[in-house]
């Protein structure tokens, strides 16, 4: 073995040690509400797929049109001929849907927040992110060379006094709206009126809240009731939308500077049709059957109101994340192991997913999964976790 290859050996080996060595699952069949996850029968409390629209028949049908209709790739980038009729229509109907002006389309979330914040910013720039943001949103702002400054979570105080201090040309505010490991919300109307008094945008990545918050599951904007030219708005089709990619919508001014500076889409090919049109085909769901939201947060309620009832160590968030705290990394896949071995597949989160000594449990819950199974998981938590 070469020296390289030594030095990777001894990391892994150390990650072993730590309880920090993440290995892949494999899934069998479609993801789901119940899985067989490396040959064993769960219920999927693991899955970002919110409404249960990821093997849904009509996002089916839609991809299947769109392969037969414009094949199975773009064949190049939306700026030399990869941007069909189907993306077109998919960005189109995401501005209506949201409300936003324009919108454009990116091949994923990460691709999305790394290619906004390099556009917008430079080494003239400075760019204000909370300590718990998502890896995408620190990655942007370290690529985009502007000044980069992290606030204590949801520390508006602070980030009020930082802005202040800013001699920036150019100042982006950029957040998570759902934090993706603890589930609770940013204090947008907050933010947005520190944008407002300082001259800054606020970049909102509502990855977890679209298709989750809000009456009509429009995300974040709709719950907290907000417009304001300064949002740039990033939502994902690969959680509650069931697909993959992403959308961003801003002002059409904003939304053509993407488009001519945004690395991340000018260089990369467009993303296959079938996947603009069951983005297409999941807003339209929304808009049919809003119930679907409605019965997510009745599961959300189930699962918290019977967790209390046992003494779960709960956080507080009313999203369809909801963590348990274990602090331990190796107590964390204990009770993973523990869980799935009962029949409910729950993931360990460790660092550096996660701070230091909070490693937890990350149950997500859906639309789609029964009462039962969110009263059982329960009853396997407390079990799992009992001394």
């Amino acid at each position: 073995m070469s020296r390289l290859a030594a030095r990777l050996a001894e990391g892994l080996a150390a990650l072993e040690r730590e309880d920090l060595h993440r290995k892949r699952r494999v899934l069998e069949g479609a993801q789901g509400p119940r899985i067989v996850i490396d040959g064993l029968a769960a219920a999927n409390f693991s899955s970002n797929d919110y409404l249960g629209l990821a093997s849904h028949p009509r996002l089916r049908a839609a991809a299947h049109a769109a392969i037969d209709a414009f094949g199975v790739g773009a064949g190049a980038s939306p700026l030399v001929s990869g941007q069909m009729r189907v993306h077109q229509e998919a960005e189109a109907r995401f501005a209506r849907f949201t409300g936003l002006p324009a919108a454009l389309l990116f091949p994923s979330g990460y691709a999305a927040n790394l290619g906004v914040l390099a556009a917008l910013c430079d080494r003239h720039a400075e760019i204000f992110a909370d300590r718990l943001d998502h890896a995408c949103l620190n990655d942007g702002a370290i690529l985009s060379r502007a000044t980069f400054t992290r606030y204590p979570h949801l520390d508006l105080a602070a980030l009020d006094s930082r802005l202040a201090a800013s001699k920036a040309q150019v100042r982006v505010v950029a957040t998570d709206t759902v934090f993706s490991m603890d589930g609770d919300l940013a204090p947008v109307p907050d933010l947005l009126e520190l944008c407002e008094r300082h001259e800054a945008w606020l970049l909102l990545d509502d990855a977890h809240g679209f298709g989750v918050l809000g009456a009509t599951g429009r995300g974040t904007l709709e719950h907290f009731g907000l417009r304001s030219d300064r949002v740039i708005y990033m939502a994902t089709l690969g959680k509650a939308l069931g697909g993959y990619g992403a959308f961003v919508g801003a002002t059409p001014e904003v939304i053509d500077w993407l488009v001519q500076k945004a690395r991340t889409y000018v260089f990369s090919t467009a993303l296959p049709p079938a996947v603009a049109a069951t983005a297409t085909a999941a807003l339209d769901l929304l808009d049919e059957e809003p119930e679907r939201i409605a019965l997510l947060h009745q599961r959300i309620a189930l699962f918290r109101q019977a967790a209390a009832q046992r003494g779960l160590p709960l956080a507080a968030s009313t999203t369809a994340i909801q963590p348990v705290v274990l602090g331990d990394a190796a107590r964390a896949m204990r009770a993973s192991a523990s869980l799935l071995a009962r029949g409910y597949f729950v993931p360990a989160i460790r660092p550096p997913t996660v701070p230091e000594g909070t490693a937890r449990l990350r149950v997500t819950l859906s639309a789609t999964h029964s009462a039962a199974d969110v009263v059982g998981l329960v009853g396997a938590l407390a079990e799992s976790l009992a001394p």
